[in-house]
Order: C-alpha cells, then sequence, then structure tokens
C-alpha cells in the first residue's frame, strides 16, 4: 500500500505543521493538538483541561463567535481531551482555510477573557459531570479505579472531568488567565492539515495567521511516581446499576516503551473480533451463563498506565463474583504460557490492527488527528504498522508474564444497590 504522504515545517514560534495532501476529497482537516492535559492540573484544582476545551469555543481576542464563523464557511468543529493532550479540529471545503487557520490562530493568541463565558462554560461542565459520572450507571467507575490504583498526588489518579464539580465551580477568571499563557502557546503544539491543499500553500497560509502569535514559557511539568499497589487491591462499590461489573487493573508501561504496545496488542488479541479470547474461552466458554460479556483494553497514557480486564456479570452471589474474577485472571495469563500464543494467532491480530490503520487514514480528518500525535511523539505515522509487526509471540509472552503474574491487579466490583 501506498505511504501517506506527509511534509513538516516548523515556524519561528515554534509551531510544528505536519501536512498530507489528498487530492480524494474537495475538503480540508485542521488539528490542533496541545500538549496538555489533566496531568498538568494539581489536586486541589481538577477538570481545568477539559474547562478549556470548552473555553475554547467562548470567544477569542478577534472572533466573539467561533462556531458562527465557521458555520458561515461551512465548516464543523469539536475537540477532545485526554490526561495527557487536548485537541481541536475543524472540517471545511478546502477553500477556506484560511477560516480554519484565523479561528485557531485566534484563540492561541488570547481568549477574550470574560466572565460571561467563564460562568456560561462552567455551567456546561458542572452539567456534563452530573450526567456522565452521577446520573449515568457506572459513571463514576473510573474515579474509583484511578483513586486505587495511583498514589494520591499523582494527576492519573482522577479522571479527566475532575474529582467533584464543585473544583469547577470555584474556578476564576484568573485560574483561566494563567492556566491558558501557562499551556496554551505555538511551542506547545502541533498543527496538522490534511486534505486538498498542497504544502506549499499550507506552509504559506500558517505563517501568515500564526508567526505573529508568540512563543510562551511553558509551565514545567513534574509528575511524581505513579505509586502503583505493591499487593493486589480490592474494592467493592455499589449504585444504581442494572447487573455486577468487574474491573480488574494492572499495571503497564508507559506510551513509547516496547512492551505499551505489546500491552495493546495483548488486549487486542483478548478481545477483538468473532475469535477473541475472552468471548470464545470465557463468555461462551469456563464462564458461560455466568460472564455476559467481557472485554480488555488498555487507558493509553503516556505515562505508566492500567491494562484492563472487564466483565458484566449474570450473578451478584459472592461465590459467583469470585469464580469470574478467577476464571478472568486465568485466561488472561494464559497469554504468558510458553508456547501459547501461536504465529498465527498473533498476525490475525496484527492484520485487524493493519486495516484498523489503514481504514481510518483513508479518511482526511481521521488522518489529520493521527498526524498530530505520531509527530507530537516523534515518529513516522509510516511506520506506525511496520514497527508494530515486530512483535513475537515471545514478546507477547514476557509482557503478559510481567502483567498478569508479576504486578499487584486492582479489582474493582461494582453491584446492583
Amino acid at each position: 500500500m501506498k505511504p501517506i504522504p506527509v511534509e513538516r515545517h516548523t515556524l519561528p514560534n515554534g509551531l510544528k505543521l505536519v501536512h498530507s495532501y489528498d487530492a480524494t476529497t474537495a475538503m480540508v482537516a485542521v488539528d490542533v493538538l496541545y500538549n496538555v492535559g489533566a496531568r498538568d492540573e494539581s489536586r486541589r484544582l481538577t477538570g481545568m483541561a477539559h474547562l478549556f476545551e470548552h473555553l475554547m469555543f467562548g470567544g477569542s481576542l478577534n472572533v466573539p463567535s467561533f462556531d458562527g464563523e465557521l458555520e458561515d464557511a461551512g465548516g464543523k468543529s469539536n475537540a477532545w481531551t485526554s490526561n495527557d493532550f487536548t485537541n481541536f479540529y475543524e472540517t471545511l471545503p478546502a477553500q477556506n482555510l484560511d477560516t480554519a487557520l484565523h479561528l485557531e490562530s485566534d484563540r492561541m493568541l488570547s481568549l477574550a477573557f470574560s466572565e460571561r463565558s467563564l460562568e456560561v462554560q462552567r455551567g456546561v461542565v458542572i452539567e456534563e459531570f452530573k450526567q456522565q459520572c452521577l446520573d449515568r450507571p457506572y459513571g463514576n467507575l473510573f474515579h474509583h479505579l484511578r483513586r486505587l490504583a495511583y498514589a494520591e498526588a499523582h494527576p492519573y489518579s482522577w479522571p479527566v472531568i475532575g474529582l467533584e464539580p464543585d473544583h469547577i465551580a470555584r474556578v476564576t477568571l484568573d485560574d483561566v488567565r494563567r492556566w491558558f499563557f501557562a499551556h496554551y502557546a505555538p511551542n506547545n503544539a502541533v498543527l496538522a492539515i490534511a486534505g486538498n491543499v498542497d504544502f506549499d500553500t499550507a506552509c504559506r497560509r500558517v505563517e501568515e495567521w500564526f508567526a505573529d502569535v508568540p512563543a510562551r514559557e511553558i509551565a514545567p511539568r513534574s509528575l511524581p511516581s505513579p505509586g502503583f499497589p505493591t499487593e493486589p487491591v480490592t474494592e467493592e462499590v455499589t449504585g444504581p446499576v442494572p447487573f455486577p461489573m468487574l474491573t480488574i487493573a494492572y499495571p503497564m508501561a508507559a506510551y513509547g516503551e516496547p512492551a505499551y504496545f505489546a500491552a495493546d496488542t495483548i488486549t487486542d488479541i483478548l478481545s477483538v473480533g468473532r475469535s477473541a479470547r475472552l468471548k470464545v474461552n470465557l463468555v461462551n466458554g469456563s464462564a458461560a451463563g455466568l460472564v455476559s460479556d467481557a472485554d480488555a483494553s488498555i487507558i493509553g497514557s503516556e505515562g505508566p498506565g492500567l491494562l484492563l480486564l472487564n466483565a458484566r456479570l449474570a450473578s451478584n452471589d459472592d461465590a459467583d463474583i469470585q469464580r469470574a474474577c478467577h476464571l478472568l485472571k486465568v485466561e488472561a495469563a494464559r497469554l504468558a504460557e510458553r508456547g501459547n500464543l501461536s504465529r498465527r494467532e498473533l498476525d490475525r491480530t496484527l492484520n485487524n490492527f493493519e486495516a484498523t490503520f489503514r481504514f481510518s487514514n483513508l479518511n482526511y480528518l481521521s488522518k489529520a488527528t493521527n498526524l498530530a500525535q505520531t509527530e507530537l511523539h516523534g515518529e513516522d505515522i509510516n511506520r506506525t504498522v511496520t514497527d508494530r509487526r515486530q512483535l513475537t509471540p515471545a514478546d507477547i509472552e514476557a509482557v503478559a508474564d510481567t502483567i498478569f503474574n508479576h504486578t499487584a491487579p486492582v479489582t474493582l466490583i461494582y453491584r446492583p444497590e
């Protein structure tokens, strides 16, 4: 398959541009990825990164209505925040690229910093917290899980949305100004452009709109040890949920380490596709009738993270829950057994990974988002599949042994009230 065309340019103020020309569409995607997330917060004031995801749409120095101007140009926008990053993107007709660059450069230059905008967005975020964490079944699961898995001082010990609504309620305009000028800057961002705009045009337009945005001193990031438990931890919580949910979290490597990509592949082997091990061997096998659904995933963090095993149970009986927990652990740990994973099964999993990756990059927006992330990591997007295919069954076995046999898991049992 032909490689994704990629070209790069860095402005004097530190803004990194990564570009991919796509003549098959009349559109363009503009993606701005800021190297700031919940890991940059303090425990006394959580949810700031997520609040800013909303505030960045509340008006900037010269643009009172971000969405209004973008919609007039036939465009759409959205954003997401993680513990590590904040990402903003627009899609619009390629001939209107200037509109997106104008809007992004102006809010990178400065927000409007109005009490009215802060009041509105505080209300939106607090309502979102209530809907997602307080009113939704299992909505506070990650509040409990992160608290159990990470040291209290580590910012991964709370979810992106924050510890409690009161933190957002007490954010002041001074807090907003300090956060903005400490993190939202050209030298702390990657700008990705993918679509029907050639590289020379993209460079000229980006220089025109962003060259005057000043570089800033970025707040230093000093993360403490994750403080993972040294002995297994189990906790039960109750809530208005329809059935018991079991989550087992194991410490795993940080992004970029070889063991990270092996752990990601382990969760694919366990839960992706009709032949996934948890489905075949657990749900339809040893735990049939007890475990109605099971999956595995990673939280995908830049620092030391968590590999999760999840199971939905058909019984709330203590003995049944303990049995399900044992079977889930045993099934995952089988990957650590010598010769348990065949080359054929691993290749099938890697083929699925490649198909997902390549299909996602047929879309110009997904391509822009992926380009921004690989550029921030200093990676070559065209090596993503090749590098993943270097994994061997022995690599998977070694990492599975470390995770499932030599680390202390955190088990959270979420039961109906």
